[in-house]
């Protein structure tokens, strides 16, 4: 295989020196968050999140309303539920936790997670959604090297989204919310859905780069032991991303596509 390197040399190892790694030498699989890396999906998902949270507070005097920060502070990388829960005590707001069959109109923490998931399935079904240009041609670059892919996240919509996207067929491994549910996995900032893609690939931990957006699931890969985290910035800032433990940080996955190619 010719040798094909993920310059680094933004970060630094653990004694300081400056590093660049040969991919077929070290990293061996790539594991993808799917919003806001593969897909602009969080844009949809911003927006369903804002609607829904922002009905939740009219019924709740006093209360700031919801703004995109709430949603990277919050919201992003986390288990629907959570992100429900975890806004709400930012408002100082407690509501019953309910079962996951609640209706959307229900006032509970399960509930509104569902008025949420209903509110995004009827954008993506209305609008569609295409990949990132660049996510897509590092994707396809990725296949020709005979990298092995996952797809890690914290959505149960995740099938249909890469199948909205034409990128279901990319990835051999799936561990979406559905899975980690079935299996109680506990969600991001755990490693826990990190180190199951890279089990059912059969890959090491210490053999995979793992690629996110969100604070919460770059610290999921920098506690699951992972070769590498890259963190992609759509927002949440790059020095956000470094702390939480990216080594390295980029603007768009274009960059990487561009030094592979």
């Amino acid at each position: 295989m010719v040798s094909t390197e993920l310059d680094v040399s933004a970060s630094t190892n653990s004694i300081g020196a400056m590093v660049s790694i040969p991919f077929d030498e070290k990293f061996h699989a790539v594991l993808f968050d799917l919003d806001g890396v593969l897909t602009p999906t969080a844009l949809i998902h911003m927006r369903a999140w804002g609607e829904m949270f922002n009905e939740e507070l009219a019924h709740h005097e006093g209360r700031a309303p919801y703004t995109d920060e709430d949603y990277f502070a919050y919201v992003d990388g986390k288990p629907r539920y959570d992100g429900v829960r975890d806004f709400l005590a930012s408002r100082g707001i407690t509501l019953p936790e309910g079962e996951p069959s609640d209706g959307p109109d229900v006032h509970t923490v399960c509930g509104l997670g569902n008025r949420k998931n209903e509110l995004f399935n009827a954008v993506l079904a209305r609008d569609g959604i295409q990949p990132y240009p660049g996510s897509r041609r590092w994707v396809d670059l990725l296949h020709t090297r005979r990298v092995d892919m996952a797809v890690v996240s914290s959505s149960r919509n995740a099938a249909e989204v890469l199948e909205a996207a034409g990128m279901r067929d990319d990835f051999s491994v799936l561990v979406d919310g559905n899975r980690s549910k079935a299996e109680n996995l506990p969600g991001k900032p755990a490693p826990d859905t990190y180190l199951r893609g890279a089990e059912l690939l059969g890959v090491p931990a210490g053999q995979c780069v793992v690629v996110e957006d969100a604070v919460s699931g770059v610290r999921a890969g920098a506690a699951g032991g992972f070769g590498m985290v890259l963190g992609v910035n759509r927002g949440v800032g790059t020095d956000r991303l470094r702390e939480a433990g990216a080594d390295r940080v980029v603007d768009d996955l274009d960059e990487m596509a561009e030094e592979m190619a």
